[in-house]
């Protein structure tokens, strides 16, 4: 493996807190990009205080902030924000994830820094935009799930539901990394710089696609059915023999036939009119959720899965997090690691990007501030100017 990752020498500043700013950065910081993430003195992150999970921190920013510098600095003191100049000075990427308006009133508008560094690449990432009608509020995740129609589509015909994991935040997060990664290409080979911007709101928009369009033009929305699939059937979470439930998908005719012959036993359903097409056999569901439920009250679960593997039918176990933390796919591709956190240590997924030649950087996650002494060394702070700037709390 080459010690060469594809963004060293990209030095990032990053303003950042929660969740989806410091997926984007940890992400950069993977590659191998110098992240210097900013902290407020006294408490740094909030998202470090969500839980107490891992080894007394959070597991939202053990998560997150692997392989990045900590500087504890207040950009509202003068002094606090003459050291942010001049790491600008020198960045290749501010990232910022501010309440609404706060950036402007710092001074750290796109317009701004491009005008102070013209090589800066700013990307923001907002709630609901930086313009528009709700420039100005909040969003945290589960407000734009929401607002996007999500919870609507997710849970049981008598409840929704939010979705189990940050989907909000991890998709601003993903468009603000590819985002970013667009705009140093284009700096690279144009000269040009493109100041990006994603909005929770937006991402989440784009994850929408599907249901937006299948309301659209059809005047209702898909409903609620918890695993099963609102617009293919079969294709569900149905209960074997032994307790346990088992996923399976029929995704064509030809694995339609299969299932029919091989696994229900019962050749005569492909040519039963009410389950010749997908639609069909979504108009008739509730018949055809009584013959699958049929054929798995008669095996276990592990049967069951042989068995539809045996003719080529996707199928799966639905397993706890702890069952996925075992799992046999992330321990036969070795895809564990060991990443420091303050005091003890973690095991850490590698990033699921694989580059070959190249491998993923897997550093510590800082302590609040561990980082800002050596930091203002480089910037030609004194031992004494820094010990200065502590004691008045700007660092």
């Amino acid at each position: 493996m080459s010690s060469v990752r594809p963004l060293d020498g990209i030095t990032v500043v990053s303003l950042e807190q929660a969740v989806a700013a410091p997926f984007a950065t940890r992400q950069l910081a993977d590659l191998g990009a110098r992240v210097i993430k900013i902290e407020r003195p006294g408490g740094g992150d909030f998202a470090r205080r969500y839980d107490t999970a891992v080894h007394g921190h959070s597991s939202y920013f053990v998560w997150l902030n692997r392989s990045k510098e900590s500087l504890s600095l207040d950009v509202k003191d003068e002094r606090g924000r003459a050291v942010l100049d001049q790491l600008l000075a020198d960045a290749d990427v501010f990232v910022s994830n501010l309440a609404p308006g706060a950036a402007a009133r710092l001074g750290l508008s796109p317009e701004e820094l491009t005008a102070a560094h013209p090589r800066l690449i700013p990307c923001t990432v907002s709630g609901y935009g930086t313009s528009g009608p709700w420039a100005d509020r909040k969003a945290y995740d589960l407000l734009v799930q929401c607002q996007t129609g999500l919870v609507s589509l997710t849970g049981t015909s008598g409840e929704p539901a939010r979705a189990g994991v940050s989907v909000a935040d991890i998709a601003a997060g993903m468009y603000a990394y590819s985002g970013v990664l667009t705009a140093l290409f284009t700096r690279a080979t144009t000269g040009v710089v493109r100041p990006v911007e994603v909005s929770l709101f937006e991402a989440l928009a784009e994850w929408l696609g599907q249901p937006a369009y299948y309301t659209a033009h059809t005047g209702t929305q898909p409903p609620r059915l918890g695993t099963q699939h609102p617009t293919i059937a079969p294709y569900g979470a149905y209960t074997a023999a032994d307790g346990k439930e088992v996923l399976f998908s029929i995704q064509n005719e030809r694995e339609w036939a299969a299932l029919c012959t091989e696994f229900l036993e019962d050749p005569a359903l492909t040519e039963d009119p009410r389950f010749a097409t997908s639609s069909d056999r979504v108009e008739h569901r509730e018949e055809l959720n009584a013959l699958v439920a049929a054929r798995f009250a008669r095996s276990g679960a592990e049967e069951i899965i042989a068995a539809l593997d045996r003719i080529g039918v996707a199928c799966a176990g639905v397993n706890s997090v702890a069952e996925f933390l075992a799992h046999p796919v992330l321990t036969g591709r070795d895809r564990w690691r060991e990443v420091g956190v303050p005091g003890a240590s973690v095991r850490a997924l590698l990033p699921p990007v694989d580059l070959a030649g190249t491998s993923a950087r897997m550093d510590p996650v800082p302590a609040p501030g561990e980082h800002t002494a050596d930091i203002l060394g480089e910037l030609g702070h004194s031992a004494d100017s820094v010990e200065a700037l502590r004691a008045d709390g700007v660092v």
